[in-house]
């Protein structure tokens, strides 16, 4: 008769221990992953808020966040866009306008920007021209977005002003937060924590010639 070593017993104990594991816990533990990226701020009114590029979902949501009177000021940023095939500063200052919002709470940089970060650095360089001082910020993306976002904003501004965050709200985005659901949920959620170390290495750890090669592969 075949007997197990104890080391052996201990292993396929642990084996089957893992194995319930994984299927009673795999759901909690997808939502982690998720929910690591996911910042959201209770919001307090600010002198700017800020619409990151991308869908028009954001920018209503940001018209919707200063008809609440939580900002000021909202501020567009992005040139041409091959997917939208548009450019984007120029487009939500239409929307803007659209929706009634005056002229004078309307502003935008419709430079071409590569990055996440470059959006940070232009809505910089706008508060900077101002006279009057900007202390607070409101951030809108895409929730899988806001951990990287942030860590730009931070990174940009320092302790100068304060960083909310804002997310769209999942129910008004074509992202699910069930993420491991849906295709285009899971590469956002997937492109997020390889971007994520991307710009630790290319606007932190890198110097020279390798963070000038690493702007090559500049990502949003």
């Amino acid at each position: 008769m075949f007997h197990y070593s104890p080391p052996k017993r201990i292993l396929l104990f642990s084996l089957v221990a893992l194995s319930l594991s994984l299927v009673l816990f795999r759901e909690p533990i997808l939502v982690m992953i998720s929910d690591f990226l996911i910042i959201q701020n209770d919001l307090e009114p600010a002198d700017v808020i800020h619409v990151i590029a991308g869908g028009d979902y954001r920018t209503d949501y940001a018209f919707q966040l200063y008809q609440q009177g939580y900002g000021e000021t909202i501020f567009f940023t992005g040139g041409w866009c091959d997917i939208h095939l548009y450019e984007h500063g120029a487009h939500a200052r239409e929307m803007a306008l659209a929706q009634g919002l005056p002229l004078d709470s309307i502003a935008s940089d419709d430079s071409e920007v590569m990055s996440t970060y470059m959006e940070a650095e232009k809505l910089k360089e706008w508060i900077e021209r101002n006279a009057y001082p900007v202390q607070s910020i409101i951030v809108v993306s895409d929730p899988f977005h806001m951990r990287r976002a942030r860590w730009a904003y931070r990174k940009v501004f320092g302790d100068q002003v304060q960083i909310q965050m804002a997310p769209v709200p999942f129910e008004l985005t074509p992202y699910q937060p069930t993420w491991w659901k849906d295709p285009e949920s899971q590469k956002y959620v997937r492109d997020e924590y390889f971007k994520s170390v991307f710009y630790l290495l290319r606007y932190q750890y890198s110097r020279g010639f390798v963070r000038d090669w690493l702007t090559s592969f500049d990502a949003y």
